[in-house]
C-alpha cells in the first residue's frame, strides 16, 4: 500500500506556529513515528504553501496510490480548484485537521473540499493523520 501526505499552506511550520493550537511537534519528527508504526505501508510526504503545486502533485500520484491524506490547510476553506482535483482523482482522499475546526472562526467550520473526499478527521492533532492511513487501509483490502 502507498499513501501520499499532503500539507497545505503554512503546515511547514508546525512545531513553531502556534503551538497552542498546533502542537509543538514538527512533521518532519512525527512522520518517522508514523512511517514505523506501518511499516508495510509506504507514506510519503509533500508539503507546499502554493495551491497549483497541491493540484500538480495531486494529478501526480492520484491514479497510482492508494490513498491521499489532505490537510489542505487555509485553501480547505477557499479551494474550487483543489475540490475539482479531488473529484478528479481514482484515488481516495481523506481530508484532516490537526485542530477541531468546529471548535475555531466561524469560516473555518465550512469545508470547500469536503464533498470530494472520502472523509475528514479533525480535532486529533497530529494522531488525525494516523487516523486518516487506518480509514484508508479497508479501502484497499
Amino acid at each position: 500500500m502507498k499513501i501520499l501526505i499532503i500539507n497545505g499552506p503554512n503546515l511547514n511550520l508546525l512545531g513553531v506556529r502556534e503551538p497552542g493550537i498546533y502542537g509543538k511537534e514538527s512533521m518532519e519528527s512525527y512522520l518517522p513515528k508514523l512511517q514505523a508504526r506501518y511499516p508495510d505501508i509506504d507514506i510519503e510526504y509533500y508539503q507546499s504553501n502554493i495551491e497549483g503545486e497541491l493540484i500538480n502533485k495531486m494529478q501526480e500520484v492520484g491514479f497510482s496510490y492508494d490513498g491521499i491524506v489532505l490537510n489542505a490547510g487555509a485553501y480547505t476553506h477557499t479551494s474550487i480548484a483543489l475540490l475539482d482535483c479531488i473529484r478528479s482523482l481514482r484515488t481516495p482522499v481523506v481530508e484532516v485537521h490537526i485542530s477541531n475546526v468546529n471548535d475555531r472562526e466561524e469560516y473555518r467550520r465550512h469545508s470547500v473540499i469536503g464533498p470530494g473526499c472520502k472523509g475528514t478527521i479533525q480535532g486529533f492533532g497530529l494522531d488525525s493523520y494516523r487516523l486518516a492511513i487506518e480509514a484508508l487501509k479497508p479501502l484497499q483490502a
